[in-house]
């Protein structure tokens, strides 16, 4: 799709759902909000589009592509949010060189407000995260990696929540579990919680005490591992919460044209994205509400 025909015809091509009972053909003509959610993950220090003799991804991808879309869908909307599902690091010689540095910078430049952490973000050691913490002007966020004896304790979050137009957002992060996937001296005492039962957890709070209006989850547990019970994905994780309305997941790389929908626990539908890799695509979100507050949500991804 065009870059073009995905801002303006979004809810035409989108999945569509409602999430608070309203019909597809009430979606935009009595919806008087609408907040739109923008997202990548796995972009692996992907800085530069990909060169035109690649043989899958030729002349795709590149930051400064992503930089213009996100530009205009925020001069469309301005109720727009940036998010990020972890594997910033590690993929190109800018992670080398930089170790990360350039990344965050460049992330801080394209505003966005928080990103989940993922297993490659270790690479350079947890002390090597804590050094570029000072470039991130955006959240990190990760409920389920408890750091409180490392040097990266304070330094996360478990959740934030943002007030858009009187809306309230409610964000939490979940990390894949580190053992076997990164070597233990690079993570050191960082602690890996269950994340099925730290994000039922993080949704009452954001719901009950919180009182938020959308509460979005930034997963790098992985999109679908066939229900394996010791591999905790995505699509599980959607059947099992209450009042999640979107997971925006990572990596597994998983290219998905538009999201896929679950039924929630309490027989909600609940919204499961991720747009594969390497800043290739760009994920878009559109939350509409009425004067009562109902949500209505379609999605789709686009190429960089």
């Amino acid at each position: 799709m065009k870059r073009r025909s995905f801002i303006s015809k979004t809810t035409a091509t989108g999945a569509f759902l409602g999430l608070g009972g309203l019909s597809l053909s009430s979606c935009k003509g009595n919806s008087s909000k609408q907040i739109t959610i923008l997202h990548t993950n796995d972009v692996h220090s992907h800085i530069d589009p990909f060169p035109s003799d690649h043989a899958r991804f030729a002349n795709l991808g590149g930051l400064a592509r992503r930089a213009n879309l996100v530009e205009q869908i925020r001069n469309e909307n301005p109720n727009t949010l940036l998010f990020d599902a972890g594997d910033i690091f590690q993929g190109t010689p800018y992670f080398n060189f930089y170790g990360g540095e350039l990344e965050f910078k460049l992330m801080s430049m394209l505003k966005y407000d928080a990103a989940t952490i993922g297993n490659h973000d270790f690479d350079n050691g947890i002390d090597g995260l804590l050094a570029q913490t000072p470039h991130a002007k955006f959240e990190l966020l990760s409920a389920n990696y408890n750091f409180k004896n490392t040097v990266m304790d304070g330094f996360v979050k478990p959740y934030q929540t943002y007030l858009v137009d009187d809306i309230k957002i409610g964000v939490y992060g979940l990390g894949i579990a580190l053992d076997g996937l990164v070597t233990k001296k690079l993570y050191k005492e960082t602690e890996y919680e269950q994340p099925y039962d730290v994000a039922l957890d993080m949704e009452r709070l954001l719901k009950e005490d919180e009182q938020c209006d959308i509460i979005i989850c930034l997963s790098h547990l992985g999109y679908d591992y066939q229900g394996n019970a010791n591999r905790p994905d995505d699509v599980t994780l959607a059947t099992k919460t209450s009042y999640t309305n979107l997971i925006i997941g990572g990596h597994t790389h998983t290219f998905l044209d538009k999201p896929t929908v679950k039924t929630n626990a309490d027989g909600m539908p609940v919204l499961v994205n991720q747009v594969g890799c390497y800043g290739l695509n760009l994920g878009r979100i559109d939350f509409y509400f009425d004067q009562n507050k109902n949500i209505t949500a379609d999605g789709i991804s686009v190429s960089v």
